[in-house]
Protein backbone atom coordinates (compact mmCIF):
# COMPACT_ATOMS: atom_id res chain seq x y z
CA UNK A 1 0.00 0.00 0.00
CA UNK A 2 1.07 3.61 -0.62
CA UNK A 3 0.85 4.58 3.04
CA UNK A 4 3.06 1.71 4.11
CA UNK A 5 5.69 2.49 1.44
CA UNK A 6 5.58 6.15 2.43
CA UNK A 7 6.07 5.23 6.07
CA UNK A 8 8.98 2.90 5.48
CA UNK A 9 10.80 5.39 3.24
CA UNK A 10 10.06 8.56 5.24
CA UNK A 11 12.84 10.13 7.34
CA UNK A 12 12.51 10.22 11.12
CA UNK A 13 9.70 12.53 12.21
CA UNK A 14 8.36 13.17 8.70
CA UNK A 15 5.58 10.62 9.03
CA UNK A 16 4.32 12.27 12.22
CA UNK A 17 4.33 15.70 10.59
CA UNK A 18 2.49 14.39 7.54
CA UNK A 19 -0.09 12.66 9.71
CA UNK A 20 -0.64 15.88 11.65
CA UNK A 21 -1.42 17.94 8.53
CA UNK A 22 -3.15 15.34 6.36
CA UNK A 23 -6.40 17.32 6.46
CA UNK A 24 -4.66 20.44 5.15
CA UNK A 25 -3.06 18.41 2.35
CA UNK A 26 -6.42 16.95 1.34
CA UNK A 27 -8.04 20.40 1.41
CA UNK A 28 -5.20 21.82 -0.68
CA UNK A 29 -5.57 19.01 -3.21
CA UNK A 30 -9.32 19.50 -3.53
CA UNK A 31 -8.92 23.27 -3.88
CA UNK A 32 -6.32 22.87 -6.63
CA UNK A 33 -8.50 20.36 -8.48
CA UNK A 34 -11.50 22.71 -8.36
CA UNK A 35 -9.36 25.65 -9.44
CA UNK A 36 -7.86 23.57 -12.25
CA UNK A 37 -11.25 22.54 -13.64
CA UNK A 38 -12.40 26.15 -13.36
CA UNK A 39 -9.38 27.22 -15.42
CA UNK A 40 -10.08 24.52 -18.02
CA UNK A 41 -13.73 25.60 -18.16
CA UNK A 42 -12.80 29.28 -18.61
CA UNK A 43 -9.43 29.16 -20.42
CA UNK A 44 -9.57 32.77 -21.65
CA UNK A 45 -9.98 34.14 -18.13
CA UNK A 46 -7.30 31.78 -16.85
CA UNK A 47 -4.92 32.83 -19.64
CA UNK A 48 -5.22 36.55 -18.96
CA UNK A 49 -5.08 35.98 -15.20
CA UNK A 50 -1.89 33.95 -15.56
CA UNK A 51 -0.26 36.57 -17.78
CA UNK A 52 -1.29 39.38 -15.42
CA UNK A 53 0.05 37.57 -12.36
CA UNK A 54 3.31 36.87 -14.18
CA UNK A 55 3.53 40.53 -15.14
CA UNK A 56 3.06 41.57 -11.52
CA UNK A 57 5.80 39.16 -10.45
CA UNK A 58 8.16 40.63 -13.06
CA UNK A 59 7.45 44.18 -11.87
CA UNK A 60 8.03 43.19 -8.25
CA UNK A 61 11.24 41.37 -9.25
CA UNK A 62 12.43 44.45 -11.15
CA UNK A 63 11.76 46.70 -8.16
CA UNK A 64 13.65 44.29 -5.88
CA UNK A 65 16.59 44.25 -8.30
CA UNK A 66 16.74 48.05 -8.41
CA UNK A 67 16.35 48.41 -4.64
CA UNK A 68 19.20 45.94 -4.17
CA UNK A 69 21.50 48.45 -5.87
CA UNK A 70 21.87 50.07 -2.46
CA UNK A 71 23.88 47.03 -1.33
CA UNK A 72 25.65 46.10 -4.58
CA UNK A 73 26.66 49.54 -5.84
CA UNK A 74 30.30 48.77 -5.11
CA UNK A 75 30.23 45.25 -6.50
CA UNK A 76 31.21 44.19 -9.97
CA UNK A 77 27.61 43.11 -10.66
CA UNK A 78 26.18 46.63 -10.32
CA UNK A 79 25.33 47.08 -14.01
CA UNK A 80 24.02 43.51 -14.18
CA UNK A 81 21.47 44.35 -11.48
CA UNK A 82 20.56 47.59 -13.24
CA UNK A 83 19.94 45.85 -16.57
CA UNK A 84 18.07 42.97 -14.94
CA UNK A 85 15.85 45.32 -12.95
CA UNK A 86 15.02 47.47 -15.97
CA UNK A 87 14.35 44.39 -18.12
CA UNK A 88 12.02 42.91 -15.50
CA UNK A 89 10.16 46.21 -15.20
CA UNK A 90 9.88 46.57 -18.97
CA UNK A 91 8.62 43.03 -19.52
CA UNK A 92 6.23 43.25 -16.58
CA UNK A 93 4.82 46.56 -17.80
CA UNK A 94 4.23 45.09 -21.27
CA UNK A 95 2.39 42.09 -19.82
CA UNK A 96 0.24 44.31 -17.61
CA UNK A 97 -0.44 46.84 -20.36
CA UNK A 98 -0.87 44.32 -23.20
CA UNK A 99 -1.77 40.93 -21.67
CA UNK A 100 -2.99 39.70 -25.05
CA UNK A 101 0.39 40.40 -26.60
CA UNK A 102 2.11 38.56 -23.76
CA UNK A 103 -0.23 35.59 -24.12
CA UNK A 104 0.49 35.47 -27.86
CA UNK A 105 4.25 35.51 -27.28
CA UNK A 106 4.14 32.72 -24.71
CA UNK A 107 1.82 30.68 -26.92
CA UNK A 108 4.30 30.88 -29.79
CA UNK A 109 7.10 29.81 -27.46
CA UNK A 110 5.01 26.83 -26.31
CA UNK A 111 4.30 25.83 -29.90
CA UNK A 112 7.99 25.96 -30.80
CA UNK A 113 8.89 24.04 -27.64
CA UNK A 114 6.39 21.25 -28.32
CA UNK A 115 7.49 20.85 -31.94
CA UNK A 116 11.21 20.88 -31.06
CA UNK A 117 10.85 18.52 -28.08
CA UNK A 118 8.69 16.13 -30.10
CA UNK A 119 11.20 15.94 -32.94
CA UNK A 120 14.08 15.54 -30.48
CA UNK A 121 12.36 12.67 -28.67
CA UNK A 122 11.54 10.82 -31.88
CA UNK A 123 15.08 11.24 -33.25
CA UNK A 124 16.59 10.14 -29.93
CA UNK A 125 14.35 7.06 -29.69
CA UNK A 126 15.06 6.01 -33.29
CA UNK A 127 18.80 6.44 -32.80
CA UNK A 128 19.18 4.84 -29.36
CA UNK A 129 16.63 2.05 -29.36
CA UNK A 130 16.27 0.07 -26.15
CA UNK A 131 13.22 -0.62 -23.99
CA UNK A 132 10.41 1.90 -24.02
CA UNK A 133 11.34 3.22 -27.45
CA UNK A 134 7.78 2.88 -28.70
CA UNK A 135 6.38 5.01 -25.86
CA UNK A 136 9.07 7.63 -26.39
CA UNK A 137 8.26 7.83 -30.10
CA UNK A 138 4.53 8.05 -29.33
CA UNK A 139 5.04 10.85 -26.81
CA UNK A 140 7.25 12.69 -29.29
CA UNK A 141 4.62 12.42 -32.02
CA UNK A 142 1.91 13.66 -29.65
CA UNK A 143 4.08 16.59 -28.58
CA UNK A 144 4.86 17.45 -32.21
CA UNK A 145 1.20 17.29 -33.23
CA UNK A 146 0.21 19.43 -30.25
CA UNK A 147 2.75 22.07 -31.24
CA UNK A 148 1.54 22.07 -34.85
CA UNK A 149 -2.07 22.34 -33.68
CA UNK A 150 -1.28 25.34 -31.50
CA UNK A 151 0.70 26.94 -34.33
CA UNK A 152 -2.02 26.42 -36.96
CA UNK A 153 -4.71 27.81 -34.63
CA UNK A 154 -2.63 30.90 -33.81
CA UNK A 155 -3.52 33.66 -32.90
CA UNK A 156 -6.83 32.23 -31.65
CA UNK A 157 -4.92 29.62 -29.66
CA UNK A 158 -3.30 32.41 -27.63
CA UNK A 159 -6.64 32.88 -25.90
CA UNK A 160 -6.96 29.34 -24.53
CA UNK A 161 -3.62 27.49 -24.60
CA UNK A 162 -2.01 28.98 -21.48
CA UNK A 163 -5.19 28.82 -19.40
CA UNK A 164 -5.88 25.24 -20.43
CA UNK A 165 -2.35 24.08 -19.66
CA UNK A 166 -2.37 25.88 -16.31
CA UNK A 167 -5.68 24.21 -15.47
CA UNK A 168 -4.35 20.77 -16.36
CA UNK A 169 -1.26 21.40 -14.25
CA UNK A 170 -3.42 22.48 -11.31
CA UNK A 171 -5.56 19.35 -11.59
CA UNK A 172 -2.55 17.03 -11.62
CA UNK A 173 -0.96 18.86 -8.69
CA UNK A 174 -4.24 18.70 -6.82
CA UNK A 175 -4.54 14.95 -7.37
CA UNK A 176 -0.96 14.55 -6.13
CA UNK A 177 -1.57 16.48 -2.91
CA UNK A 178 -4.90 14.72 -2.37
CA UNK A 179 -3.19 11.34 -2.71
CA UNK A 180 -0.41 12.35 -0.33
CA UNK A 181 -2.92 13.63 2.23
CA UNK A 182 -5.02 10.47 2.15
CA UNK A 183 -1.88 8.33 2.40
CA UNK A 184 -0.62 10.41 5.33
CA UNK A 185 -3.91 9.88 7.18
CA UNK A 186 -3.40 6.10 6.97
CA UNK A 187 0.24 6.11 8.03
CA UNK A 188 0.75 3.58 10.85
CA UNK A 189 1.92 4.99 14.12
CA UNK A 190 5.45 3.87 15.00
CA UNK A 191 5.91 1.43 17.84
CA UNK A 192 8.05 2.90 20.58
CA UNK A 193 11.53 1.39 20.57
CA UNK A 194 11.64 1.09 24.36
CA UNK A 195 8.04 0.03 24.95
CA UNK A 196 8.00 -2.47 27.83
CA UNK A 197 7.15 -5.99 26.83
CA UNK A 198 4.21 -7.97 28.12
CA UNK A 199 6.51 -10.00 30.42
CA UNK A 200 7.97 -6.86 31.97
CA UNK A 201 4.51 -5.46 32.74
CA UNK A 202 3.53 -8.76 34.35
Amino acid sequence: MLSQRLWTSAPDGLADRLRAVWGCLVALGIALIILGFAAIGAPVVATFTTVTVFGILLVVGGIVELVSLVWVRRWGTFFHHVLSGLLYLFMGAILLERPGLGAAGYTLLLAVFFVASGVARVVYALGQGGPGRGWTILSGIISFCLGVMVWRDFPESALWVIGTFVGIELVFNGVTWLTVGLAARNLPRPVAAHEPSQMARV
